[in-house]
């Protein structure tokens, strides 16, 4: 019997639950009707010219998607796990069956939480971007989802308090790109999901970096600034930084702040903490007088060697039960818990802080 009505591939009519039952959303669907009469990303962008025609129909498949999926978050609230750790097995045995994987971690670490946390927080923004330099096509659908949930946490986060706005531009800069690459050579590589969804999060991307580039920092008119700090104190402050464009953001602020952040020890001192004295003789920068430009040597350094990582929190790994967890250092000196149920001798031995970089090669096999 032939289907008279609309495709049987189209999304049909929206419906939310109420008390009464099931009723069908009207207002909704024109305010969808008028977002998708727009489609904000610019195909010019990420396709060439003979890929346009290919590609013309998909702003309006991808309206469609977003129509959908607008329905289906407000009836029912993203869930994310809370767990604390997880057992790493690469391989099944007698007891267990099956392995963990990347996508697996991902979904049920208690990474929500964790940038909430303030020591945390830049941790698991570096974890974001190496999975969306490199892994973020081995992510499960779920596993997408929820990457996708809690950067649009982390973004509402900067957009509220104004913290860490550069980390956050250069995540989104790197995501955008691979975005780009995987829509341009659909067909060539394996993308978990249909080609609209992978359009609607570069389209969201995009939105956010116009977010941040468009943020506005809230001038304070009253109370203790920065300039009405002594010289002494300032420079303490410039020390304790470990990013070099850290230092260049905070010297913009005051003509005195500037003249602090082009300390020749300064920066010394940053280079001798990043890098190895062979380094420096490879890529030795003097001036014309002969003296040493650090600060150069600092930002060409960087481009060949990796820096230094620092957090004020990670994950842990335990090397005596293969367990990755969260550690909480609150409950570990009052009931001297240490994050998982640890079954060795002496717990702290086997603790191993791991990097981003290392959470991720824990599940290449």
């Amino acid at each position: 019997m032939p289907f008279l009505g609309q495709d049987w591939r189209s999304p049909g009519w929206s419906w939310i639950k109420t008390e009464d039952g099931w009723k069908r959303c009207d207002s909704c669907s024109q305010e969808l009707r008028s977002e998708n009469s727009q489609c904000t990303i610019n195909h010019s962008i990420i396709l060439n010219n003979g890929e346009e025609e290919i590609f013309s129909n998909e702003c309006e498949y991808a309206a469609k998607k977003r129509k959908k999926e607008h329905f289906g978050n407000n009836t029912a609230a993203h869930s994310f796990y809370r767990e604390k750790w997880i057992y790493v097995h690469k391989e099944s045995t007698k007891e267990r069956h099956g392995y963990c994987t990347l996508g697996e971690a991902f979904n049920r670490l208690d990474f929500l939480s964790a940038i909430q946390d303030i020591r945390r927080f830049t941790y698991v923004v570096k974890l974001l971007q190496l999975i969306a330099k490199s892994q973020l096509t081995s992510l499960s659908g779920v596993a997408q989802k929820n990457y996708f949930n809690i950067l649009d946490k982390i973004v509402q986060k900067v957009l509220d308090d104004h913290q860490n706005p550069r980390l956050i531009k250069d995540l989104l800069q790197d995501l955008s790109s691979t975005l780009c690459i995987l829509v341009r050579g659909v067909g060539k590589s394996v993308l978990v999901g249909n080609i609209n969804i992978w359009i609607c999060r570069l389209e969201t991307v995009l939105n956010w970096q116009q977010q941040l580039q468009n943020l506005q920092m809230t001038k304070v008119n009253s109370g203790l600034t920065l300039s009405d700090l002594p010289l002494h104190m300032l420079n303490n402050i410039l020390y304790r930084f470990s990013d070099g464009w850290d230092i260049v953001t905070l010297g913009q602020v005051t003509p005195t702040l500037y003249m602090l952040s082009e300390d020749r020890r300064l920066w010394k001192k940053l280079c001798q903490y990043h890098f190895a004295e062979k380094q420096f003789c490879r890529h030795l920068i003097l001036s014309e007088k002969g003296h040493i430009e650090w600060k150069l040597m600092y930002f060409t350094l960087q481009k060949y060697y990796p820096t230094k990582e620092q957090y004020g929190d990670t994950l842990h790994f335990c090397r005596h039960c293969s367990i990755l967890f969260w550690k909480d250092y609150h409950l570990a000196w009052l009931l001297k818990d240490s994050g998982h149920p640890c079954t060795a001798a002496d717990p702290d031995s086997c603790f191993t802080p791991v990097s981003p970089q290392h959470f991720i090669d824990l599940f290449k096999f």
